[in-house]
């Protein structure tokens, strides 16, 4: 797919600096510290973000293992700027691990890329746990499952996924929130995911053990993290 194709951050109508305040909006802090307890990164983990955006979680992951490899992955080059200048602006802690040439120790490694061309970027059967938020509504089922075939190419054999995005919108005040992200990222991407599609897509690209662990109420609709593995 070419880089061109994705759809920005913020949706398609707005700029890649009102990212952050929109999905503040989302009760981020929550949903992101659950995340980060499902991920529970380990020193030697290598633990990729797929669709990093503007590199909030990435961050927060290296900041609760400064030991391990955290990879953030993103097509949009402005977003990565953010992201660089929100990891550099945080001070690291604890002992680096895992960093590139040219990457400041104690911070993500940044790389420009589509996740349908994960393992590409990342390396085939290298990450000990593979995260994304807040992508998969944005494509197209087409890409929604080409994304979750290539997270589960990139994970090493037991590797762990965890996604937090839009999932079933189960009651009308959800479904009434969750228009004003239809607005944004369209109707036509977004409905599956509001119909629940995500827990079969996962299992369909190879996963086991699929499971919705956490719910999350918000101003934009309900939240699903879904946890899996693979085999």
């Amino acid at each position: 797919m070419d880089e061109r194709s994705f759809t920005p951050a913020a949706g398609r109508f707005a700029p890649v600096r009102l990212y952050d305040p929109v999905v503040a909006l989302t009760r981020e802090r929550l949903w992101r510290s659950l995340v980060a307890m499902h991920v529970a990164p380990r020193p030697e983990d290598v633990v990729v973000d797929v669709g990093c955006g503007t590199g909030s979680l990435a961050v927060l992951l290296k900041r609760v293992e400064p030991r391990a490899t955290v990879i953030g992955v993103d097509p949009d080059p402005e977003a990565l700027a953010v992201a660089r200048r929100k990891a550099a602006a945080v001070p690291a802690g604890g002992t680096p691990g895992g960093t590139s040439a040219g990457t400041p120790a104690g911070t993500p490694e940044w790389r420009t890329g589509m996740g349908d061309d994960l393992a590409a970027v990342v390396g085939a059967g290298t990450a000990d746990t593979v995260v994304s938020s807040l992508v998969l509504h944005q494509c197209p089922v087409p890409m929604k499952r080409a994304v979750l075939a290539a997270m589960h190419e990139t994970l090493r054999p037991g590797g762990k996924l965890v996604i937090a995005d839009y999932g079933k919108q189960r009651t009308a005040a959800m479904r009434l929130a969750f228009r004003f992200v239809q607005l944004a990222d369209g109707k036509a991407d977004t409905q599956p995911n509001a119909d629940g599609i995500l827990p079969r897509l996962i299992a369909e690209a190879g996963f086991q053990d699929v499971r919705e662990s956490e719910t999350v109420a918000t101003v934009t609709g309900s939240l699903s993290l879904y946890t899996a593995s693979k085999p």
